[in-house]
């Protein structure tokens, strides 16, 4: 069995509905029992981490340090880690990820959605099955797994009319 570190932070992924106000917004990490609902991972181990719950528009460079040292945290472990986070910003946090952990020691998959996971044709569960597939099978370094694409960063940006990422 292969342990597998899923550090959420919030975004669209993780974003709830609200039924009094109709809004949707970030608290509580979602994923770990929608992964145990849904998938069927006898050979995979997930560990759910919950850094923070904020929206990626909402992120700082603190909030970026803070990705970035638990990363580097769990990395000691030795499993490969995903990393769940909004798209709006996904790419700044990755390129300053990159940056920082010169010489990483286990994948880091930063992936997460247009649409939340609770919404029936949202690509949350697509996206987060992917990218435990490709961090269990990736070399050390930096990626962005979405829409069934492997991005290296840097070099990757969010195309905000396709609804997707693309390589630049």
């Amino acid at each position: 069995m292969r342990k597998v570190v899923v550090l959420t932070t919030g975004g669209t992924i993780e974003k709830t509905y609200d039924e009094e106000d109709g809004t949707l917004f970030n608290r509580d990490t979602v994923i770990k029992n929608r992964i145990e609902q849904r998938l069927r991972l006898p050979y995979t181990q997930i560990e759910v981490k919950s850094i923070m719950a904020k929206d990626s528009l909402d992120m700082d460079m603190s909030d970026r340090v803070v990705i970035f040292e638990a990363i580097k945290k769990f990395a000691d472990y030795g499993h490969p880690i995903v990393v769940l986070h909004g798209t709006d910003t996904m790419q700044f946090s990755a390129e300053f990820v990159k940056r920082e952990f010169r010489d990483p020691t286990v994948p880091v998959v930063f992936t997460g959605a247009m649409k939340p996971l609770g919404f029936i044709d949202s690509d949350a569960m697509q996206n987060v099955v992917e990218a435990l597939y490709v961090s269990k099978v990736l070399n050390p370094g930096v990626y962005i797994s979405f829409h069934n694409e492997i991005y290296t960063v840097p070099g990757v940006r969010k195309n905000k009319e396709k609804r997707t990422f693309e390589r630049f």
